[in-house]
This record gives structure tokens, C-alpha cells and sequence, in this order.
């Protein structure tokens, strides 16, 4: 079977389906292509700061997930080896503060945006084709469909296989793992704190109550590279409750044990270098990436989900001004176009990269010695952390206004 589409995104993720949204925002159909069979909720929840719910109000779903889950107003870091807490504010001045939600629940927002038929699930591209320097792209897919389009967006993790086709450099492994999933207490749960972080020498662990009766809980810890991963989700529980978090107050380790295994994980973080983002090939012709296929980067600074956010409207803006000006998608007009969405992206997402592996650092304190430690608990959270933490004080723009001939392609 052979299809002819528009613009073809690649990975139904945050990026990719927030892309969707924003180019249908702007009349602009596009085809996602997801490789699951269905939505994929892998990271049970996340951390969204007000740049996040900025680009959210920009695709108009903001208020589908405000009106259920509250604002981090602030967060208490606990020093395990000591038993010293100290309280630190999230509330970023006249913007609110972060606020976490379920991963699927962001997912089917976006969603819910999009005819059914945008979403093509089984669909695992395993080959890429240029005609041309700017398109069309012929992708054909691992049950033999075959899919030419103008435009190709890869928001497809980070192992994008469109990101290989651009010539983008491998991330590289940033020496620790995580694990992270979602505790569920039937009976309620008595864990009050908006955010509660234990730290230990080269670990950091937290928990996060989504409502009465679900808490978010993820652990990250320095680990050489190739570390085997255990296939059991009930071999992973038991290493964190008696290895990685076995001098974690039980609050903590009780929480692990009501995970509901089906959201557990445990991944290698992964980041693109950024330099590799500055010079490297983010977009060729009517070809880009969004998302983790851009910019992977460690979780420190709760931005990986947040700077895709941004990327879906900065280039939803790029395009759709094109699209606009134009009455349709003209591929060199629509190649200037991704040409400014990579130019406003690089600088950015090389500077989240870079300030969320230095926070990690700072803030695992344990490669260090008593240095880094002593940096952790007096310099970095005292004066430091609420300064990182204003990378999230970013406004990625609003989409540019259709007028109503524009409304339908």
C-alpha cells in the first residue's frame, strides 16, 4: 500500500503528538506514526514548569490537566546520612510553580486533539528516502506500507531513527541510571509533602503524592556503563529496596513496594552533547527533529518533557506562518522555515542539556568527596537550585492566527 501525506511525524510522545496539535492549530493535517500499538505511558508521571503549561495554554489544553492536579509549592531535601532537611521554595514569582502529572494523562490531552485517523499505530518506519535535498520522503514501514510526504518530523526518542538519517551523533550514557514508577495505596496513603527528596552519596531519590491514593517515586545513582538491566520488574523493585535505597528512610522504601510494577522502569540517562546540538545536523531540507530526537538530556531539571513542549510550538509557529502566507505547503518556503525553527531551538536546548547534568552532578554530591557534598547541602540548594530552576521561567511564544480561509487543508 502506498500513501502521500503532507507532513509525517515520527513517535507519538509528547513531542510528536504536541506537534500535531500545534500544526492543526494552524490548519495543517499531519500523520503520526507511532511504532506501539497504543499511546505509550512509559515514565508514569512527570514535572511540568511554567514554560510547559505556557506552550500548553498555546495548544489549548492547559486547563484539561490544571483542574486536576495541584501546584509544588515547595520542596524538602532530606540528607540521609544526617537526618538534616532542608525546605526549598518552587513558587517562581508572579508564574506559579511546577506541577506533576500523569505521563498518559498529558499523552491522551494531546490526543484527544487529533482525529483518530492522525494516529497510526504497528507503524515502525525501517527505511528513509530523500528524492531530493528538500523532499518529498518516501518511508516505508516494517508491514510494507510505504508513505511519501513533503515534510518529516522525527520526535522519536532518543534512539530516532530519523535523527541517525540527519547525521546527528549518538548520545552519549551520562554514568548514572534511574528507576522510576507509580505506588498506588487502594486505602489512601498518609505521605503529605509536595516534594520530598532523599539524598545520598551518589544517589537521589524522591517521591511525589499525585492525589490520596497514587505517589510518583523515582531514584537515580551513579552506575558504570553497561550495567545489565534485570528483565523482572519484581528483580528491579527488590534491587532498589535492598541495594540502591536500602539507607532510605522506610517512608521512602514503603512507597517502592506498593509500585505497581506495570509503571516501573529503569533506564540508562542518556544525553546529546551540546555541541552536538549547536553544530550538528538538526534539520536537512524539509527534514527535523523534536523532543528527546533532538535534545536528550538527564532529568535533573524535570525539561525534557517541557523543552518538547516548546519545540512543538516553535516549529508549529515556523511552519504555520509559511503554511499561512502561502496557502499551502510550498517545500522551499516550508525548508526556510524549519531552517529558523532549528535556529531558535539550538542555543536553547543546549543550554537545558548543559544545566541539567551539571544540577545532576551537583546534586548526586558524591564523586566529590566531602567537596561535593559539603557543596550540595550549603552551596547549591541554599543559593543555587531556585536559579537553576529559572531555566523553566521561559515563554517558547504563542502560534501565529489563521484567518478563515486558512481553516481547512
Amino acid at each position: 500500500m502506498v500513501m502521500e501525506e503532507e507532513i509525517v511525524i515520527v513517535g507519538a510522545g509528547i513531542a510528536g503528538l504536541a506537534t500535531a496539535v500545534a500544526l492543526r492549530r494552524v490548519g495543517i493535517r499531519a500523520l503520526v506514526l507511532e511504532r506501539s500499538d497504543c499511546l505509550r505511558a512509559s515514565g508514569a508521571a512527570l514535572t511540568l514548569g511554567p514554560n510547559a503549561w505556557l506552550a500548553l495554554d498555546a495548544l489549548g489544553v492547559a486547563h484539561k490537566l490544571t483542574s486536576r492536579y495541584p501546584v509544588r509549592q515547595k520542596a524538602r531535601m532530606m540528607n540521609v546520612a544526617t537526618g538534616a532537611i532542608q525546605e526549598v521554595s518552587l513558587l517562581r514569582n508572579n508564574k506559579g510553580g511546577p506541577i506533576t502529572v500523569h505521563r498518559k494523562a498529558l499523552l491522551v490531552s494531546l490526543a484527544e486533539e487529533l482525529p483518530s485517523e492522525s494516529i497510526r499505530f504497528s507503524s515502525k518506519p525501517i527505511s528513509i528516502d530523500a528524492q531530493a535535498q528538500e523532499g518529498p520522503y518516501t518511508i516505508s514501514l516494517e508491514d510494507g506500507t510505504v508513505i511519501t510526504t513533503k515534510v518529516l518530523i522525527g520526535c522519536d526518542g532518543v534512539h530516532s531513527f530519523v535523527a541517525q538519517k540527519l547525521g546527528l551523533a549518538e548520545p552519549i550514557y551520562s554514568g548514572r541510571m534511574a528507576v522510576l514508577g507509580l505506588a498506588v495505596f487502594p486505602e489512601g496513603h498518609e505521605v503529605h509533602e509536595d516534594v520530598l527528596q532523599l539524598l545520598d552519596v551518589g544517589k537521589r531519590g524522591g517521591v511525589v503524592p499525585l492525589n490520596d491514593k497514587e505517589i510518583y517515586w523515582f531514584i537515580s545513582f551513579n552506575a558504570p556503563k553497561g550495567e545489565a538491566i534485570p528483565e523482572d520488574p519484581q528483580e528491579i523493585q527488590k534491587q532498589v529496596i535492598e541495594n540502591y535505597a536500602k539507607d532510605f528512610p522506610s517512608v521512602y522504601t514503603e512507597v517502592v513496594r506498593h509500585c505497581d510494577l506495570s509503571t516501573l522502569t529503569m533506564t540508562p540517562l542518556r544525553l546529546r552533547l551540546p555541541w552536538d546540538v549547536i553544530f550538528g545536523n538538526i534539520s536537512k531540507g524539509n527534514m527535523t527533529v523534536a523532543g528527546d530526537a533532538m535534545h536528550p538530556m538527564t532529568p535533573d531539571l524535570a525539561q525534557g518533557g517541557c523543552s518538547a513542549l516548546e519545540d512543538a510550538i516553535v516549529l508549529g509557529r515556523h511552519i504555520g506562518k509559511s503554511f499561512i502566507d502561502n496557502g499551502k505547503l510550498v517545500p522551499t518556503t516550508v525548508a526556510k522555515a524549519i531552517e529558523g525553527y532549528v535556529k531558535e531551538r539550538r542555543w536553547r536546548a543546549a543550554l537545558l542539556i548543559t544545566a541539567s547534568f551539571m544540577s545532576g552532578k551537583a546534586q548526586a554530591g558524591g564523586e566529590g568527596g566531602w567537596f561535593m557534598k559539603m557543596f550540595r547541602d550549603s552551596i547549591f540548594y541554599r543559593f543555587l537550585f531556585r536559579k537553576f530552576m529559572g531555566i523553566a521561567d521561559y515563554d517558547c511564544g504563542k502560534l501565529p492566527l489563521m484567518d478563515d480561509q486558512n481553516k481547512t487543508h
